[in-house]
C-alpha cells in the first residue's frame, strides 16, 4: 500500500488518475485491489468513470482520503 497522498487541488478522480499513472503497472494494481485491468486502463484514457466502489477501493490503496472542508461562500 502506497504511503498516504495530502493534495488539496483537483477531483478525486484526477487524484485517483494521477496515482494510478504513478504506480509500476495496472496488473500490480488489479492483483492488489481486486480492481480489473480493462477498468483502471478505461478509467485513465477517460473513456468511462469509476463506480463508487471501485473507486473507494483504488482511493483507500493509494491512501487517498477525502475531507469534508466548510463550504466557501453563501447557500443557495
Amino acid at each position: 500500500m502506497a504511503k498516504q497522498r495530502h493534495i488539496s487541488k483537483g477531483s478525486m478522480s484526477d487524484l485517483l488518475r494521477q496515482a494510478i499513472l504513478d504506480a509500476p503497472t495496472y496488473l500490480g494494481i488489479e492483483r492488489d485491489t481486486g480492481v480489473p485491468r480493462q477498468c483502471i486502463m478505461a478509467f485513465v484514457k477517460g473513456k468511462s468513470t469509476l463506480r463508487l466502489d471501485k473507486a473507494d477501493t483504488l482511493a483507500e490503496y493509494f491512501g487517498i482520503e477525502c475531507k469534508q472542508t466548510r463550504r466557501r461562500g453563501k447557500r443557495a
